[in-house]
């Protein structure tokens, strides 16, 4: 019984294989301006690490993310809420609250024993605490993005940012950058007023353990270990956490062929 889950999102496309709840293969690619290009773009490249394998194969796909209504040969769509809420269960059956770390907004979530949406709390009108944030301030700094996370455990201090807007905070950053302070202690200033902001939403959905994090900000080890500090709990990380939403898409695509 093989299901696919194609996670449209604003920075990246996944998509997951399964064959009877277990996976098959993924793939994580950027998504294009058209959606649509970028879903057969993730599935086909999916597909291409398994082999004996096409697309006519696959018994029911659904779509979830923002670009999900284009994906016109989905099946069906569903919200990448409950997707995020179904897949980090399936892979910590503990999991009770999610935090879902995109490119342009992030979603905290709350589920139940079995990976159903009870409640969530997003900021998707803001910038801050999203992976366009980290990567504006990466720009800023002259640094590559995935190690700015690691250079922000490294500081001697950690300097105040007042502002977590990514307009205001470049500014703010290029001008603590002209007064020499170092990229490691405004990094760190940057890290902390970043999981202080995400913390609220954590607050506001009330924080149940066990805590995982998804999406692509889940790989900065500098956002993590601040958000374990503020909250006292052990973050759980998937080996992969960029697919999370796409792998509850496709466990949903094998819930609707088991009660056909």
């Amino acid at each position: 019984m093989i299901t696919a889950g194609v996670d449209i999102g604003s920075s990246t496309s996944k998509a997951v294989i399964l064959d009877d709840r277990q996976i098959l293969s993924y793939s994580i690619i950027s998504t294009s301006f058209e959606s649509e290009t970028s879903a057969r773009k993730a599935v086909d490249q999916a597909l291409s690490k398994v082999g004996q394998i096409s697309q006519e194969d696959i018994r029911w796909i659904i779509a979830t993310g923002y670009g999900r209504v284009i994906v016109t040969f989905a099946n069906e769509t569903v919200t990448e809420l409950s997707c995020h809420a179904r897949g980090a269960n399936w892979l910590f059956p503990s999991v009770r609250t999610v935090l879902d770390m995109g490119g342009q907004d992030c979603k905290a979530i709350k589920c139940d024993d079995r990976g159903n949406l009870l409640n969530f709390v997003m900021n998707d009108k803001c910038a801050a605490g999203t992976g366009r944030f980290l990567e504006v301030m990466a720009r800023v700094t002259e640094l590559y993005l995935e190690d700015i996370g690691e250079f922000s455990l490294q500081a001697d201090e950690v300097i105040k940012i007042s502002s977590t807007c990514a307009v205001f905070g470049k500014s703010e950053v290029a001008s603590l950058l002209r007064q020499g302070k170092k990229k490691t202690d405004i990094l760190a200033g940057l890290h902390t007023a970043i999981s202080n902001r995400v913390y609220t939403l954590l607050r506001r959905v009330g924080i149940t353990p066990d805590f995982a994090i998804t999406g692509g900000i889940a790989k900065n080890i500098g956002v993590v270990r601040r958000l374990e500090e503020r909250s006292g709990l052990k973050v759980l990380l998937p080996d992969e956490p960029q697919i999370v939403g796409a792998l509850g898409a496709a466990l949903f695509a094998q819930d609707k062929l088991s009660n056909q």
